[in-house]
Protein backbone atom coordinates (compact mmCIF):
# COMPACT_ATOMS: atom_id res chain seq x y z
CA UNK A 1 0.00 0.00 0.00
CA UNK A 2 1.14 3.19 -1.00
CA UNK A 3 1.86 5.48 2.48
CA UNK A 4 2.24 9.09 2.74
CA UNK A 5 5.66 9.56 2.28
CA UNK A 6 6.23 7.60 -0.98
CA UNK A 7 2.64 9.36 -2.05
CA UNK A 8 3.92 12.91 -1.58
CA UNK A 9 7.46 11.88 -3.08
CA UNK A 10 5.64 10.54 -6.38
CA UNK A 11 3.60 13.84 -6.71
CA UNK A 12 6.87 15.77 -6.06
CA UNK A 13 8.21 13.80 -8.90
CA UNK A 14 6.11 13.98 -11.25
CA UNK A 15 5.19 17.87 -10.68
CA UNK A 16 9.46 17.90 -11.25
CA UNK A 17 8.02 16.88 -14.72
CA UNK A 18 5.25 19.48 -15.48
CA UNK A 19 8.03 22.09 -14.16
CA UNK A 20 10.49 20.69 -16.67
CA UNK A 21 7.50 20.60 -19.68
CA UNK A 22 6.07 24.15 -18.71
CA UNK A 23 10.26 25.45 -18.66
CA UNK A 24 10.86 23.43 -21.90
CA UNK A 25 13.43 21.45 -20.16
CA UNK A 26 15.92 19.44 -22.45
CA UNK A 27 18.28 17.36 -20.69
CA UNK A 28 19.52 15.28 -23.50
CA UNK A 29 19.46 18.49 -25.44
CA UNK A 30 18.46 16.93 -28.85
CA UNK A 31 15.43 16.03 -27.47
CA UNK A 32 13.99 19.70 -28.36
CA UNK A 33 15.86 19.99 -31.92
CA UNK A 34 14.19 16.14 -32.86
CA UNK A 35 11.25 17.47 -32.03
CA UNK A 36 11.24 20.68 -34.32
CA UNK A 37 13.21 19.39 -37.17
CA UNK A 38 12.10 15.61 -37.28
CA UNK A 39 8.82 15.17 -35.77
CA UNK A 40 6.71 17.74 -35.63
CA UNK A 41 6.41 18.40 -39.52
CA UNK A 42 5.52 14.74 -40.82
CA UNK A 43 3.31 15.11 -37.48
CA UNK A 44 1.25 17.65 -39.24
CA UNK A 45 1.48 16.20 -42.40
CA UNK A 46 -0.14 13.26 -41.60
CA UNK A 47 -2.98 15.30 -40.05
CA UNK A 48 -3.24 16.79 -43.36
CA UNK A 49 -2.57 14.25 -45.79
CA UNK A 50 -2.15 11.26 -44.87
CA UNK A 51 -1.47 9.42 -47.78
CA UNK A 52 0.94 11.36 -49.47
CA UNK A 53 3.15 11.98 -46.02
CA UNK A 54 2.89 7.76 -45.53
CA UNK A 55 4.09 6.82 -49.09
CA UNK A 56 6.83 9.56 -48.91
CA UNK A 57 7.96 9.04 -45.05
CA UNK A 58 11.46 8.86 -45.75
CA UNK A 59 11.74 12.14 -47.31
CA UNK A 60 11.67 13.72 -43.84
CA UNK A 61 15.31 12.30 -43.33
CA UNK A 62 13.44 10.12 -40.15
CA UNK A 63 14.68 6.68 -39.10
CA UNK A 64 11.84 6.29 -36.43
CA UNK A 65 8.54 4.34 -37.54
CA UNK A 66 5.89 6.62 -38.13
CA UNK A 67 3.41 4.62 -36.25
CA UNK A 68 3.11 6.65 -33.32
CA UNK A 69 3.61 10.10 -35.01
CA UNK A 70 0.32 8.68 -36.86
CA UNK A 71 -0.78 8.32 -33.82
CA UNK A 72 -0.09 12.01 -32.53
CA UNK A 73 -1.67 13.15 -35.80
CA UNK A 74 -5.00 11.74 -35.11
CA UNK A 75 -5.07 13.60 -31.98
CA UNK A 76 -3.97 16.80 -33.63
CA UNK A 77 -7.13 15.78 -36.15
CA UNK A 78 -9.76 16.32 -33.82
CA UNK A 79 -8.16 20.53 -33.45
CA UNK A 80 -6.17 19.61 -29.68
CA UNK A 81 -3.69 21.95 -29.99
CA UNK A 82 -0.03 21.07 -30.80
CA UNK A 83 1.23 22.07 -26.94
CA UNK A 84 -2.01 19.65 -25.68
CA UNK A 85 -0.58 16.92 -27.55
CA UNK A 86 2.91 17.30 -26.06
CA UNK A 87 0.95 17.53 -22.67
CA UNK A 88 -0.80 14.37 -23.57
CA UNK A 89 1.99 12.57 -24.45
CA UNK A 90 4.09 13.42 -21.22
CA UNK A 91 1.22 12.03 -19.41
CA UNK A 92 1.43 9.14 -21.49
CA UNK A 93 4.68 8.35 -20.43
CA UNK A 94 3.98 8.12 -17.38
CA UNK A 95 2.65 4.30 -17.63
CA UNK A 96 6.61 3.57 -18.25
CA UNK A 97 6.55 4.23 -14.55
CA UNK A 98 3.25 2.20 -13.55
CA UNK A 99 4.35 -0.84 -16.00
CA UNK A 100 8.21 -1.34 -14.44
CA UNK A 101 6.19 -1.04 -10.98
CA UNK A 102 3.90 -3.84 -12.08
CA UNK A 103 6.81 -5.80 -13.38
CA UNK A 104 8.81 -5.45 -9.73
CA UNK A 105 5.74 -6.45 -7.62
CA UNK A 106 5.67 -9.84 -10.04
CA UNK A 107 9.29 -10.51 -10.15
CA UNK A 108 10.13 -9.78 -6.46
CA UNK A 109 6.69 -10.55 -4.81
CA UNK A 110 8.67 -11.27 -1.34
CA UNK A 111 9.57 -7.62 -1.39
CA UNK A 112 8.24 -4.81 0.68
CA UNK A 113 6.37 -2.98 -2.23
CA UNK A 114 7.55 0.26 -0.87
CA UNK A 115 10.56 -0.21 -1.91
CA UNK A 116 9.55 -1.70 -4.93
CA UNK A 117 7.92 1.49 -5.79
CA UNK A 118 10.84 3.74 -4.95
CA UNK A 119 12.69 1.38 -7.73
CA UNK A 120 10.53 2.85 -10.23
CA UNK A 121 9.98 6.29 -9.00
CA UNK A 122 13.57 7.04 -10.43
CA UNK A 123 12.33 6.49 -14.22
CA UNK A 124 11.61 9.90 -13.33
CA UNK A 125 14.89 10.98 -12.81
CA UNK A 126 16.20 9.48 -16.23
CA UNK A 127 17.36 12.57 -18.08
CA UNK A 128 16.01 10.51 -21.84
CA UNK A 129 12.86 10.26 -19.76
CA UNK A 130 12.14 13.27 -18.87
CA UNK A 131 13.52 15.20 -22.34
CA UNK A 132 11.29 12.28 -24.49
CA UNK A 133 8.23 13.03 -22.24
CA UNK A 134 8.61 16.50 -22.46
CA UNK A 135 9.36 16.76 -26.61
CA UNK A 136 7.32 13.60 -27.76
CA UNK A 137 9.35 10.86 -29.89
CA UNK A 138 8.38 7.17 -30.23
CA UNK A 139 11.10 5.46 -28.21
CA UNK A 140 9.59 5.88 -24.78
CA UNK A 141 6.01 4.72 -26.08
CA UNK A 142 8.09 2.13 -27.80
CA UNK A 143 9.34 1.35 -24.22
CA UNK A 144 6.50 1.06 -22.71
CA UNK A 145 4.87 -1.91 -24.86
CA UNK A 146 7.81 -3.49 -24.39
CA UNK A 147 8.14 -3.26 -20.50
CA UNK A 148 4.45 -4.62 -21.33
CA UNK A 149 5.33 -7.48 -22.90
CA UNK A 150 8.32 -7.64 -20.19
CA UNK A 151 5.11 -8.01 -17.70
CA UNK A 152 3.30 -10.87 -19.29
CA UNK A 153 6.46 -12.84 -19.89
CA UNK A 154 7.10 -12.97 -15.89
CA UNK A 155 3.52 -13.60 -15.56
CA UNK A 156 4.17 -16.39 -18.04
CA UNK A 157 8.29 -17.56 -16.24
CA UNK A 158 5.67 -18.02 -12.96
CA UNK A 159 2.85 -20.01 -13.86
CA UNK A 160 3.90 -21.07 -17.55
CA UNK A 161 0.39 -19.92 -18.98
CA UNK A 162 0.01 -19.95 -22.77
CA UNK A 163 -2.30 -16.55 -22.71
CA UNK A 164 0.34 -14.57 -20.85
CA UNK A 165 3.02 -15.94 -24.22
CA UNK A 166 0.06 -14.63 -26.32
CA UNK A 167 -0.21 -11.03 -24.53
CA UNK A 168 3.73 -10.80 -24.60
CA UNK A 169 4.32 -11.19 -27.84
CA UNK A 170 1.21 -9.35 -28.83
CA UNK A 171 2.95 -6.63 -27.12
CA UNK A 172 6.26 -6.73 -28.12
CA UNK A 173 5.28 -6.66 -31.99
CA UNK A 174 3.08 -3.21 -30.98
CA UNK A 175 6.59 -2.25 -29.10
CA UNK A 176 8.65 -3.12 -32.55
CA UNK A 177 6.06 -1.27 -34.88
CA UNK A 178 6.52 1.80 -32.55
CA UNK A 179 10.09 1.46 -32.35
CA UNK A 180 11.77 -0.94 -34.11
CA UNK A 181 15.03 -1.96 -32.59
CA UNK A 182 12.99 -3.55 -29.55
CA UNK A 183 12.11 -6.16 -32.42
CA UNK A 184 15.08 -8.57 -31.72
CA UNK A 185 14.17 -9.14 -27.96
CA UNK A 186 10.98 -11.34 -29.71
CA UNK A 187 14.40 -14.16 -29.56
CA UNK A 188 14.69 -14.26 -25.89
CA UNK A 189 11.22 -14.55 -25.37
CA UNK A 190 10.90 -17.46 -27.85
CA UNK A 191 13.95 -19.07 -26.29
CA UNK A 192 12.03 -19.39 -22.97
CA UNK A 193 8.80 -19.95 -24.57
CA UNK A 194 10.41 -23.41 -26.43
CA UNK A 195 11.73 -24.49 -23.24
CA UNK A 196 8.09 -24.36 -21.90
CA UNK A 197 4.96 -24.59 -24.90
CA UNK A 198 4.40 -27.16 -26.48
CA UNK A 199 6.12 -27.26 -29.59
CA UNK A 200 1.99 -27.67 -31.58
CA UNK A 201 0.94 -24.40 -29.69
CA UNK A 202 4.15 -22.63 -29.98
CA UNK A 203 3.55 -22.88 -33.85
CA UNK A 204 0.52 -20.91 -34.22
CA UNK A 205 2.59 -17.98 -31.99
CA UNK A 206 5.31 -18.23 -34.37
CA UNK A 207 3.18 -18.21 -37.25
CA UNK A 208 1.17 -15.36 -35.91
CA UNK A 209 4.26 -13.21 -35.32
CA UNK A 210 5.44 -13.98 -38.95
CA UNK A 211 2.09 -12.81 -40.14
CA UNK A 212 2.06 -9.15 -37.89
CA UNK A 213 5.56 -8.75 -39.52
CA UNK A 214 4.49 -8.12 -43.05
CA UNK A 215 2.86 -4.90 -43.12
CA UNK A 216 5.96 -3.59 -42.21
CA UNK A 217 8.26 -5.44 -44.34
CA UNK A 218 5.51 -4.89 -47.34
CA UNK A 219 5.76 -1.24 -46.32
CA UNK A 220 9.75 -0.98 -46.24
CA UNK A 221 10.50 -3.17 -48.84
CA UNK A 222 7.82 -3.34 -51.62
CA UNK A 223 6.33 -0.09 -50.98
CA UNK A 224 9.85 0.97 -50.65
CA UNK A 225 9.39 3.75 -48.03
CA UNK A 226 12.77 2.50 -46.21
CA UNK A 227 12.41 5.41 -43.44
CA UNK A 228 15.10 3.04 -42.01
CA UNK A 229 17.93 4.53 -44.31
CA UNK A 230 16.77 7.82 -44.10
CA UNK A 231 18.91 10.51 -42.58
CA UNK A 232 22.51 10.37 -41.04
CA UNK A 233 25.16 12.15 -40.11
CA UNK A 234 28.70 12.90 -41.26
CA UNK A 235 29.82 9.56 -40.22
CA UNK A 236 26.84 7.76 -42.33
CA UNK A 237 27.70 10.22 -44.77
CA UNK A 238 31.51 9.07 -45.27
CA UNK A 239 30.55 5.25 -44.51
CA UNK A 240 27.06 4.46 -45.33
CA UNK A 241 24.26 4.62 -42.64
CA UNK A 242 24.68 0.48 -41.79
CA UNK A 243 28.05 0.26 -42.08
CA UNK A 244 27.62 -1.65 -38.94
CA UNK A 245 30.90 -2.17 -36.57
CA UNK A 246 30.73 -4.70 -33.91
CA UNK A 247 33.75 -3.65 -32.00
CA UNK A 248 31.56 -0.13 -31.41
CA UNK A 249 28.50 -1.50 -30.85
CA UNK A 250 30.62 -3.81 -28.06
CA UNK A 251 33.12 -1.60 -26.17
CA UNK A 252 30.21 1.36 -26.01
CA UNK A 253 26.97 -0.06 -25.48
CA UNK A 254 29.29 -2.16 -22.37
CA UNK A 255 30.75 1.30 -21.04
CA UNK A 256 27.15 2.25 -21.21
CA UNK A 257 25.53 -0.78 -19.20
CA UNK A 258 29.00 -0.38 -16.84
CA UNK A 259 27.73 3.38 -15.89
CA UNK A 260 24.42 2.72 -15.48
CA UNK A 261 25.48 -0.94 -13.10
CA UNK A 262 27.65 1.54 -10.95
CA UNK A 263 25.42 2.19 -7.94
CA UNK A 264 24.84 -1.81 -7.78
CA UNK A 265 28.28 -2.70 -8.10
CA UNK A 266 28.84 -4.47 -4.41
CA UNK A 267 25.10 -5.07 -4.18
CA UNK A 268 23.78 -7.21 -7.28
CA UNK A 269 26.95 -8.68 -7.55
CA UNK A 270 29.61 -9.73 -5.14
CA UNK A 271 33.12 -7.89 -5.04
CA UNK A 272 34.41 -11.45 -4.82
CA UNK A 273 32.82 -12.51 -8.47
CA UNK A 274 34.86 -9.82 -10.11
CA UNK A 275 38.15 -11.42 -8.56
CA UNK A 276 37.49 -14.78 -8.52
CA UNK A 277 37.69 -15.19 -12.10
CA UNK A 278 40.32 -17.52 -13.35
CA UNK A 279 43.59 -16.48 -14.79
CA UNK A 280 42.54 -18.19 -18.03
CA UNK A 281 39.19 -16.50 -18.00
CA UNK A 282 40.74 -13.01 -17.74
CA UNK A 283 42.97 -13.51 -20.18
CA UNK A 284 40.24 -14.47 -22.56
CA UNK A 285 38.45 -11.06 -21.73
CA UNK A 286 42.16 -9.23 -22.20
CA UNK A 287 42.60 -10.98 -26.28
CA UNK A 288 38.73 -10.33 -26.93
CA UNK A 289 39.19 -6.80 -25.51
CA UNK A 290 42.49 -5.84 -27.31
CA UNK A 291 40.78 -7.34 -30.67
CA UNK A 292 37.67 -5.02 -30.13
CA UNK A 293 40.27 -2.00 -29.42
CA UNK A 294 42.04 -3.03 -33.38
CA UNK A 295 38.58 -2.65 -34.64
CA UNK A 296 37.46 0.55 -32.76
CA UNK A 297 36.97 3.29 -35.36
CA UNK A 298 34.26 5.50 -33.79
CA UNK A 299 35.13 9.58 -34.09
CA UNK A 300 34.41 11.65 -31.02
CA UNK A 301 33.07 14.07 -34.63
CA UNK A 302 30.37 11.42 -35.15
CA UNK A 303 28.31 12.05 -31.92
CA UNK A 304 27.19 9.87 -29.22
CA UNK A 305 28.88 7.39 -27.80
CA UNK A 306 27.59 7.34 -23.55
CA UNK A 307 29.19 9.00 -21.08
CA UNK A 308 32.83 7.75 -20.91
CA UNK A 309 33.79 8.23 -24.40
CA UNK A 310 32.32 11.86 -24.27
CA UNK A 311 34.49 11.88 -21.06
CA UNK A 312 37.30 11.01 -22.11
CA UNK A 313 37.48 13.04 -25.39
CA UNK A 314 36.00 16.15 -23.44
CA UNK A 315 38.93 16.04 -20.80
CA UNK A 316 41.65 14.31 -22.42
CA UNK A 317 41.03 14.55 -26.46
CA UNK A 318 41.60 10.75 -27.01
CA UNK A 319 40.18 7.33 -26.76
CA UNK A 320 42.08 6.03 -23.39
CA UNK A 321 40.36 6.83 -20.38
CA UNK A 322 36.91 5.17 -22.66
CA UNK A 323 39.36 2.06 -23.02
CA UNK A 324 40.11 1.48 -19.93
CA UNK A 325 36.67 2.00 -18.50
CA UNK A 326 35.82 -0.43 -21.54
CA UNK A 327 38.10 -3.30 -20.44
CA UNK A 328 36.10 -3.46 -17.09
CA UNK A 329 32.77 -3.27 -19.03
CA UNK A 330 33.58 -6.15 -20.95
CA UNK A 331 34.91 -7.87 -17.84
CA UNK A 332 31.47 -7.14 -15.87
CA UNK A 333 29.45 -8.63 -18.89
CA UNK A 334 31.70 -11.49 -18.72
CA UNK A 335 30.95 -11.73 -15.28
CA UNK A 336 27.14 -11.26 -15.32
CA UNK A 337 26.84 -14.16 -18.54
CA UNK A 338 29.98 -16.44 -18.09
CA UNK A 339 27.25 -19.29 -15.71
CA UNK A 340 24.38 -17.95 -17.57
CA UNK A 341 22.93 -18.11 -21.26
CA UNK A 342 19.87 -16.02 -21.04
CA UNK A 343 21.78 -13.23 -19.78
CA UNK A 344 24.27 -13.80 -22.64
CA UNK A 345 21.58 -13.46 -25.04
CA UNK A 346 20.10 -10.70 -23.55
CA UNK A 347 23.43 -8.99 -23.64
CA UNK A 348 23.93 -10.06 -27.15
CA UNK A 349 20.63 -8.83 -28.53
CA UNK A 350 21.10 -5.31 -26.57
CA UNK A 351 24.10 -4.72 -28.73
CA UNK A 352 22.13 -5.82 -31.88
CA UNK A 353 19.55 -3.79 -31.14
CA UNK A 354 20.77 -1.07 -32.34
CA UNK A 355 21.65 -1.05 -36.36
CA UNK A 356 22.88 2.27 -37.24
CA UNK A 357 26.28 3.39 -36.77
CA UNK A 358 25.45 6.16 -33.81
CA UNK A 359 25.21 4.67 -30.99
CA UNK A 360 23.38 7.59 -28.11
CA UNK A 361 23.12 7.32 -24.43
CA UNK A 362 19.38 7.65 -24.62
CA UNK A 363 19.00 4.26 -26.61
CA UNK A 364 19.46 2.64 -23.61
CA UNK A 365 18.47 4.79 -20.57
CA UNK A 366 15.90 4.00 -18.96
CA UNK A 367 15.88 0.42 -20.35
CA UNK A 368 19.29 -0.86 -18.38
CA UNK A 369 17.24 -0.23 -15.17
CA UNK A 370 14.05 -2.60 -16.43
CA UNK A 371 15.82 -4.94 -17.58
CA UNK A 372 18.68 -4.91 -14.59
CA UNK A 373 15.69 -5.78 -12.43
CA UNK A 374 13.62 -7.48 -15.00
CA UNK A 375 15.49 -9.85 -17.01
CA UNK A 376 18.66 -10.68 -15.97
CA UNK A 377 19.23 -13.32 -13.68
CA UNK A 378 21.73 -14.39 -10.71
CA UNK A 379 21.92 -11.15 -9.75
CA UNK A 380 22.05 -10.50 -5.46
CA UNK A 381 18.67 -8.75 -5.88
CA UNK A 382 18.13 -9.66 -2.08
CA UNK A 383 21.27 -8.08 -0.57
CA UNK A 384 20.17 -4.93 -2.80
CA UNK A 385 16.95 -4.64 -1.01
CA UNK A 386 17.70 -5.02 2.51
CA UNK A 387 19.51 -1.76 3.38
CA UNK A 388 17.62 1.41 2.36
CA UNK A 389 21.38 3.06 2.09
CA UNK A 390 21.33 0.97 -1.41
CA UNK A 391 18.45 3.29 -2.15
CA UNK A 392 19.91 6.65 -1.07
CA UNK A 393 22.87 6.11 -3.17
CA UNK A 394 20.65 5.21 -6.37
CA UNK A 395 18.93 8.33 -6.38
CA UNK A 396 22.13 9.90 -5.38
CA UNK A 397 23.15 8.87 -8.45
CA UNK A 398 20.23 9.45 -10.30
CA UNK A 399 21.17 13.41 -9.31
CA UNK A 400 24.38 13.06 -10.45
CA UNK A 401 23.61 12.21 -13.81
CA UNK A 402 21.30 14.69 -14.44
CA UNK A 403 23.95 17.35 -12.66
CA UNK A 404 26.42 16.13 -15.39
CA UNK A 405 24.28 16.28 -18.04
CA UNK A 406 23.67 20.21 -16.75
CA UNK A 407 27.04 20.58 -16.55
CA UNK A 408 27.68 19.04 -20.13
CA UNK A 409 24.74 21.21 -21.86
CA UNK A 410 25.99 24.27 -20.49
CA UNK A 411 29.68 24.04 -20.71
CA UNK A 412 30.82 21.71 -23.78
CA UNK A 413 27.82 22.15 -26.02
Amino acid sequence: MLDSKNFFFSILLYLSLIIGYLNSENLNLGAYQDWIGANLNPLIDFSNNFVDTFLNYEKYGHRHSPVYLIFLSLILKTGIDIEYIRLIHLHLCLILVFLFYKCLLIKFSNIDSKLLLLLSLTIFLSPTFRSLSIWPESRIPGLIFFTLSIFYFLKFDKNYELKFAWFSTLSLIVSAYISPNFSVFIIYFFYFFLKKINIFELKYLIFFTFFCSLPMLYYLFILDVNFLMAGGTQYTEERGLYHFNLSNKILIISSIFLFHFIPFIGNLLEIKDLKNSKKSQFLIVFIFFVILIFFFDYGSEFSGGGVFFQLSNILFSNNYLFYLVSFFSIYLLFIISKNDFSNLLLLTLIILSNIQNSIYHKYYEPLFMILIFTLFKNFKFDKFFSSKNNFYILYLFCFCFIFLRLIKNHYFI
